[in-house]
């Protein structure tokens, strides 16, 4: 049984057969190489199978019947021992430029899947990255994309040549030898694969085991180092040892069984192999004892024997690894079979805004059947205007913005922008429309002038640093030792919250988007700058439609509509004001608040 890092058998419904023809258009993209390669291969065959052949006549050259005599001078074969020189160095050439030629098909093709992988995992929908195990995806994609060139590796350099090698073989032994050669050859060779194919089935549950082992290992050690300071807060390096210690433990312990296996296969392949040429030497030297065969037959039997058996030797460790690339492979292609959640119609029409006005009609949303999110919600941020949502976790607030961005389709209701339901627009024009601050703020493991112009890959360097100055982050940038060159660090965990939080509105406001969502996106920042920002986010969004989520009720005091939710029902709206008169949610949430402050 294959279990991949979703934990689905693969055994029962992997489609090698499938999957292999799905490697033909990256080998049609370089059809032209992959055929020249394919003739290399076939001349070097030619070139190694004629070597035995000219030994063959150089020693019937020195093979004078009764001996020499001292009359008799041996005239050395000059002509033949060239030509066996040549046809050594040719068997080199052709190889060499079988591996030459083939290199650009089968690094194109690992490129064009690993393009083809990465842009499929963008288009997929947030609920598969939210449930996804980064570090057994990583590690799984890793494998996948590498068997495709392991693939073409085997077929071209051991698959094929051996094929070609033993078609050329079985030929010669066939047209100018008894039949018995080539019936030993023939049912060594079947045995040989039988025994080989019977074992390693057998075994192979041990590699499977061994595969889905590592990326549990490599999912928890990913894991634990990006929650690094959350294991350090509690103390908790020991536990993660043991968990990681207690995985490898049982990967060991299966690898051991693994190669203890490998090598009962490895003997019974060597085994076979030994009794197959001792028995074609035996009827060789039959041959030769009874006069229907030259000493020179009998070297050219052995060393046709010794070339044949010596990569049919690795057919096994051949074998086995194709197995294990096609089950590698497999999770790239159902990984590529995977349909995004949140699709365009062939005929959806970019967004058109206007004025930039956003209606939510009576939305209802559930992200499963069993937990009902969004109740019937209903409301409108006029263009221009300001929309605050507040309410208490778990209310339903950061599931509008996912909403609004169409990370999920709503189960009941409608999404309008300026009269257009998002649902039929494309998604890339509908996100080019909005900009938004989170509240959990990740950079990219790059230059700080990176992650700002990141908002707009077409900026001036003077347009970033003016977003920089709006944002109050550009004198601390130009502090630091390198400068804008400076990395963040991963997921920019070389700078504060609120550093991080700066970066992340500089790049929302070099984006100059038509709707503007600010998720507490000064939660991380001290009074003073916070205060500054507001007003800049403030001087900004005078004449943009914004949506801001807000807990600090303090810095939604200036909105044009506050709406308050509570277990995804909108439960109050009005201004600041008019809620306080109201003496209802936000009252109570404000008076809270405020206690909190002149308590602290």
């Amino acid at each position: 049984m294959y279990i991949n890092h979703t934990g689905e058998e693969l055994t029962g419904n992997r489609r090698d057969y499938h999957n292999l023809r799905q490697l033909l258009p990256y080998l049609l993209a370089y059809k032209g190489p992959a055929l020249i390669a394919l003739a290399c291969l076939v001349l070097a065959k030619v070139a190694t199978v004629a070597v035995p052949l000219l030994l063959k006549e150089i020693i019937d050259k020195f093979d004078i019947p009764g001996g020499v005599k001292e009359e008799q001078i041996l005239v050395l074969p000059v002509a033949l021992l060239v030509g066996y020189g040549i046809f050594r160095l040719l068997s080199s050439l052709f190889n060499e430029l079988r591996d030459t030629v083939f290199a650009r098909v089968r690094y194109h093709a690992m490129r064009e899947l690993s393009k083809r992988v990465m842009q499929h995992l963008h288009n997929l929908s947030l609920r598969f990255h939210l449930e996804r195990k980064t570090g057994a995806i990583s590690r799984d994609l890793e494998r996948g994309t590498r068997s495709v060139a392991t693939l073409m590796n085997f077929m071209v350099f051991s698959i094929f040549p051996i094929a070609i090698e033993f078609t050329l073989v079985a030929f010669i032994l066939l047209s100018n030898y008894a039949i018995v050669f080539a019936f030993v050859t023939f049912g060594t060779v079947a045995v040989y694969v039988v025994f080989t194919l019977l074992v390693t089935e057998w075994r192979m549950h041990y590699r499977h085991d061994m595969n889905r082992l590592d990326s549990q290992a490599n999912t928890h050690a990913f894991d634990s180092l990006i929650n690094y300071e959350t294991v350090k807060y509690f103390n908790n390096e020991s536990l993660e040892q043991k968990r990681y210690d207690d995985i490898l433990e049982e990967w060991e312990e299966v690898a051991v069984k693994s190669q203890s296996t490998m090598s009962m296969l490895n003997f019974g392949q060597g085994a076979i192999i030994a009794l197959g040429v001792t028995l074609i030497m035996f009827f060789a030297a039959s041959g030769v004892v009874d006069k229907s065969m030259s000493i020179g037959d009998l070297v050219m039997v052995n060393a046709f024997m010794l070339q044949l058996f010596i990569p049919l030797g690795a057919l096994g460790i051949i074998y086995r690894q194709i197995k294990y690339t096609l089950a590698d492979m497999d999770l790239v292609f159902k990984l590529l079979q995977q349909e995004p959640e949140i699709q365009d119609a062939n005929t959806s029409p970019e967004l058109k805004v206007s004025n930039g006005e956003v209606k939510f009609e009576n939305v209802s949303f559930a992200y499963d059947e069993k937990r009902q999110i969004l109740h019937e919600v209903d409301f409108e941020i006029p263009a221009g205007k300001t929309l605050a949502v507040v309410g208490y976790s778990g209310g339903g607030k950061s599931t509008l913005v996912r909403l609004l961005f169409r990370f999920y389709d709503v189960t009941a209701g409608r999404i309008l922008i300026d009269n257009q339901n998002i649902k039929n627009v494309t998604q890339d024009s509908l996100r080019e429309a909005i900009g938004i601050v989170p509240q959990d703020t990740i950079l990219f493991n790059e230059s700080i002038f990176y992650n700002i112009q990141y908002g707009n890959l077409d900026a001036t360097e003077e347009e970033v640093k003016q977003a920089a100055k709006m944002t109050h982050i550009y004198d601390f940038i130009e502090s630091l030792p390198d400068g804008w060159d400076s990395i963040v660090g991963e997921r920019g965990l070389k700078l504060s919250g609120g550093e991080k939080q700066r970066v992340a509105i500089a790049r929302t406001i070099l984006k100059k988007p038509a709707i503007l969502i600010f998720d507490e996106a000064t939660s991380a920042l001290d009074t003073g700058t916070e205060q500054a920002i507001q007003k800049t986010l403030k001087e900004i969004s005078s004449d943009t439609t914004t949506l801001i989520i807000a807990h600090r009720l303090s810095t939604v005091v200036d909105a044009d509509m506050i709406m308050v939710m509570e277990a995804g029902k909108v439960v109050e709206r009005g201004s600041h004001h008019a809620l306080l008169k109201e003496k209802g949610r936000y009252s109570e949430m404000w008076d809270l608040q405020r206690d909190s402050v002149e308590d602290s």
